[in-house]
């Protein structure tokens, strides 16, 4: 028999909340791309057409990741961040090339709701425990980008945290990462599966599990959506939200048919009323 933990006892408690569907607008010089494992990448179209699309089509909150802006050495765009906010009636996350609690401030001022923090948090992790306590726990979001170590290398867990949109290993382990994250203050856990990103053969339930176990904040799920199947299969390994950037830019399904599939499963979704004008 297996052991339950505490962290997915939380969960499953907290499991009449209804499931979140998020579109990922990786934007790279104000413009919204998509590849495979960050590499490829092609043009999906405008941040600000984009975001006001999903929110008339009933997405439940946006993540929007200036993906250039840590291995460029630049700022976020905060006016492109400022025209999406101001385009949605829906919760925004925004993260990349955040540096410091100023660059945190900026971002909510430009109209974030929760700013996201990967390789600044690893360069500096006092930088998550200063943010939550200027802004809200909640307002912090930890983004982990993890991958099954390569040949050569090795973890406790067996997943590494990388940085840079994927492109360097950190040999840092993920699980370890993520429940440090939280001690330190961030409220919710973006969760990216590297070895899924863009493929969309699926979510990867192995790593969700696993650091679904450790903590009981929110887990967003990111990486590997290609069907609505793939959805529900997600929140039963432990997430709380789910997340799709290519098979929403690309219409090759839509956030009604995602919530649709969680739904017939028995999964609690918010249902799409009203269409802003």
């Amino acid at each position: 028999m297996t052991r339950t933990s505490g962290a997915r006892r939380d969960h499953d408690a907290l499991m009449t909340l209804a499931i979140r569907v998020i579109p990922c607008l990786d934007v790279d010089a104000g413009r919204v791309v998509k590849g495979v494992n960050f590499e490829g990448l092609r043009d999906a179209g405008d941040p600000v057409e984009l975001a006001a699309r999903y929110d008339r089509d009933g997405a439940d909150e946006l993540v929007f990741l200036d993906i250039t802006a840590s291995s460029g050495n630049r700022e976020t765009t905060y006016d492109v961040v400022r025209r999406t906010a101001e385009s949605v009636f829906i919760p925004l996350t925004v993260g990349g090339g955040v540096r410091s609690v100023e660059d945190f401030d900026r971002l909510l001022r430009a109209g974030a709701d929760k700013v996201s923090l990967n390789t600044a948090a690893i360069a500096d992790p006092a930088l998550l425990t200063a943010a939550g306590k200027r802004f809200g726990a909640q307002c912090v979001v930890l983004s982990v980008d993890a991958r099954r170590c390569p040949p050569g290398t090795s973890t406790p867990s067996g997943f590494e945290v990388t940085t840079h949109g994927g492109r360097n290993g950190t040999g840092i382990d993920a699980l370890a990462w993520a429940v440090e994250g939280v001690e330190r203050g961030a409220g919710e856990i973006l969760l990216n599966s590297m070895d899924a990103d863009g493929t969309t053969s699926g979510f990867d339930t192995e790593l969700i599990e696993r650091v679904r176990e450790l903590v009981s904040v929110p887990l967003i799920a990111s990486g590997g959506a290609g069907a609505p199947k793939d959805f529900p299969v997600a929140v039963r390994a432990g997430a709380d939200a789910v997340l799709a950037a290519s098979v929403f830019h690309f219409r090759e399904m839509s956030i009604q048919d995602a919530k649709s599939a969680l739904a017939d499963e028995g999964f609690p979704v918010r249902r799409h009323n009203v269409s802003h004008g």
